[in-house]
């Protein structure tokens, strides 16, 4: 059973950050499986997705420092387009956090753009918990009776 909730944490903490991981399927595969807590894995699910994301706004701070070398996750051509955005919307772009392709960037400009963390963690934390928590709700809805 840990080893379940364990997993579910590494994929959401691997997903939030820039590699290429989604943690969806790991949710549904344990509310499905019946065998854990809906809101232990809301929580777990949440907090290593939020816990990657502040990954990534720690290099957004650490940016000038890492952004010529060659490990470096995030194309320049990348980074100036999702700034300008960034620029544009301000702390509101972070509600799309939870939106795979576009949310990982936007929040390592958040750090770049040196948003204030307590907003950033209050924002992103309630974006990708609600979308975790519509998740479940479907889920649990449409395998209930199975």
């Amino acid at each position: 059973m840990l080893a379940g909730y364990l997993g579910l944490f590494f994929a959401a903490f691997g997903a939030a950050t820039l590699l290429p991981m989604q943690s969806e399927a790991v949710l549904v595969g344990l509310l499905i499986s019946g065998h854990y807590s809906l809101w232990g894995l809301l929580t777990i699910a949440t907090v290593g997705n939020v816990l990657g994301s502040v990954v990534n706004w720690w290099l957004g701070r650490s940016v000038e420092r890492f952004k010529d070398r060659r490990w470096f996750p995030v194309s320049p051509r990348h980074l100036e387009k999702a700034r300008t955005h960034y620029q544009r919307w301000g702390h509101w772009s972070l509600w799309l956090s939870w939106v795979p392709i576009i949310g990982d960037p936007l929040t390592l400009v958040a750090g770049v753009m040196r948003e204030p963390f307590w907003r950033f963690l209050l924002i992103v934390t309630l974006a990708k918990g609600a979308r975790y928590a519509v998740l479940a709700m479907v889920t649990v809805s449409q395998f209930a009776g199975a």
